[in-house]
């Protein structure tokens, strides 16, 4: 299993891209996604861009990784990294009862 993560494009070169994300700063290799304008999200592993993707995306997997450092340092209310566990969970449409 490999985690992805979110590092937004400040400068892009031909081939790598200047990015910044909760660790700092990063040189991000652009093979697979190309050339990127600055303000760009990537997600990112092992210092490479696999996808482009929104600032909400971003933003939730960010809060993912928030609440995993948060689980392994002992914390076990997760509230604050998911707004929607104050939901009831549904099921998607294909799995619903016809009425």
């Amino acid at each position: 299993m490999c985690l992805g993560i979110p590092l937004q494009v400040v400068e892009c070169g031909e081939h790598f891209a200047r990015c910044i994300g909760r660790a700092g700063e990063v040189r991000v290799d652009l093979a697979l996604v190309g050339p990127q304008p600055p303000g760009t999200w990537l997600l990112t592993f092992l210092d490479a861009a696999r996808e482009v993707i929104d600032a909400e995306r971003a933003a939730a997997i960010a809060n993912a990784l928030a609440a995993l450092e948060a689980a392994q340092s002992g914390a076990t209310d997760f509230s604050a990294f998911f707004a929607d566990l104050d939901r009831e969970p549904q099921l998607p449409e294909f799995l619903r009862t016809p009425q």
